[in-house]
């Protein structure tokens, strides 16, 4: 049975929408291997939102996916899933899988992709690159999708930076996150955003904390998001306050994200998980290291 371990994804960096992301050390796992004929899914861990164990689920789809684009024969499967990342919370489920379909799918086929090809696979299922391309490479990636295919960069992140996912209690969509957003932007607007997201990358590949709370500044998608996440603003100021050297809406949320060095992480979990009980919905506050390897494989 092929073992297959896909990290949790924060996307939508501030202000690399759709385009900058990064993994972190919360994971889904996927058993999956060949049977006679059929369809066999069983669920290991139940979120609210349950999990298809028919021809609808997410993994089994992209399997098929893959074999149709390679002409080849769907085998009877059998499927284990264990999910640990929040479902519609903005921390790349749905990406993990894909992802998690994608590499189950190849290495039932013999390995006939490399990690860069089903990287292009997974950016162009996704619609956009920023959460595949960190759950299948790890650490921070930079990417960019035309109609025939996707271009990325990995960075290194700083080794003493930490992420604190404050996860709330109700979902957010990402069908309703894109509705708020508008069908045009200024000029202005747009070169905040390229200014930033430069920046942002710059700052990371430099370990300039300093730089970090302006680089995570965002006028595409943040601002009007805000609506859908009570006391969005007011977390991200006590987050500042608390040593968080920037904060950001994690995909299209709720998820909101800290990046926190770990000389200040102590002080930081302490004083955010008191104020955070004092809010409505049940926020839970989680510190993670960044994932550096990515999706990974293995054979029980």
């Amino acid at each position: 049975m092929i073992h297959i371990q896909i990290p949790a994804t924060s996307a939508n960096m501030g202000p690399g929408f759709d385009s900058i992301g990064i993994a972190v050390q919360l994971y889904n796992h996927i058993w999956v291997e060949e049977q006679t004929t059929g369809l066999t899914i069983e669920v290991k861990r139940q979120q609210a939102i349950p999990v298809p164990t028919d021809e609808t689920n997410l993994i089994y789809q992209t399997m098929k996916y893959f074999y149709d684009q390679k002409g080849l024969k769907m085998p009877g499967i059998h499927i284990i899933q264990e999910d640990y990342i929040p479902m519609v919370r903005g921390l790349g489920s749905s990406a993990a899988c894909i992802v998690g379909g994608l590499f189950a799918a190849n290495e039932l086929a013999g390995g006939i992709c490399d990690r860069d090809e089903l990287a292009q696979i997974a950016a162009q299922l996704e619609g956009h690159p920023d959460n595949s391309n960190p759950a299948i490479f790890g650490s921070m990636v930079v990417g960019a999708l035309n109609e025939k295919e996707m271009k990325h960069v990995r960075l290194e992140l700083p080794e003493d930076l930490i992420f604190a996912i404050m996860v709330p209690d109700f979902p957010v969509s990402t069908a309703k996150a894109r509705a708020v957003l508008p069908d045009a932007y200024s000029r202005a607007d747009m070169v905040f955003n390229a200014s930033r997201a430069a920046l942002l990358i710059g700052s990371m590949m430099a370990g300039k904390y300093e730089n970090f709370d302006m680089a995570m500044e965002d006028r595409v998608h943040q601002p009007y998001r805000a609506a859908l996440i009570p006391g969005m603003d007011e977390i991200f100021a006590h987050a500042k306050d608390f040593g968080a050297a920037a904060s950001y809406l994690s995909g299209a949320g709720s998820t909101l994200m800290a990046m926190v060095t770990k000389d200040k992480a102590e002080e930081f979990e302490r004083k955010m998980s008191a104020y955070l009980q004092t809010l409505e919905h049940n926020w839970e506050l989680t510190l993670l290291k960044p994932d550096m390897e990515g999706v990974k494989i293995d054979r029980e």
